[in-house]
């Protein structure tokens, strides 16, 4: 999931580099860098959130805080929803579908960052900062 959540961000970045630096107009062609990334992370990440859902339901119960299973069990939907609308909006790109479907699916990336903070995400920011403040303390 990590790897597709990486790979779709870099799809991302390189989308926003060749719209505002280079002039390119979306939609980009199918063999285009920031379709072939984002369709391999897209996938990826439908495959991890799902393994990881998979993961979290026949794992022993007794380790686990009872009390924070529906918040990740929401945040691996939230993940869910956003690589299948991602993968849909490519499929609906060429019908009069895709703005309903873009909508839907920047309202989930929206969602999803707006949750990151509550989440196990940020994990992200704080381990490094731990680990920083760990090595200057020595």
């Amino acid at each position: 999931m990590f790897y597709g959540f990486a790979l779709c961000f870099a799809s991302t970045t390189v989308a926003a580099i060749e719209h505002n630096f280079l002039g390119w107009e979306a939609p980009y062609a199918f063999s285009s860098l920031p379709v072939l990334l984002g369709t391999i992370g897209g996938a990826l990440m439908l495959a991890g959130t799902a393994g990881l859902i998979y993961l979290k339901i026949i794992a022993d119960p007794a380790p686990a805080a009872r009390h924070l299973l529906g918040a990740d069990y929401a945040l691996l939907a939230l993940l869910l929803l956003v690589a299948l609308t991602g993968l849909l909006l490519l499929a609906l790109r060429a019908t009069s579908a895709m703005g309903t479907a873009l909508a839907v699916h920047l309202g989930f990336v929206l969602a999803l960052f707006l949750a990151l903070p509550y989440s196990k995400f940020v994990h992200a920011v704080h381990r490094p900062a731990a680990l920083l403040r760990a090595a200057m303390e020595r």
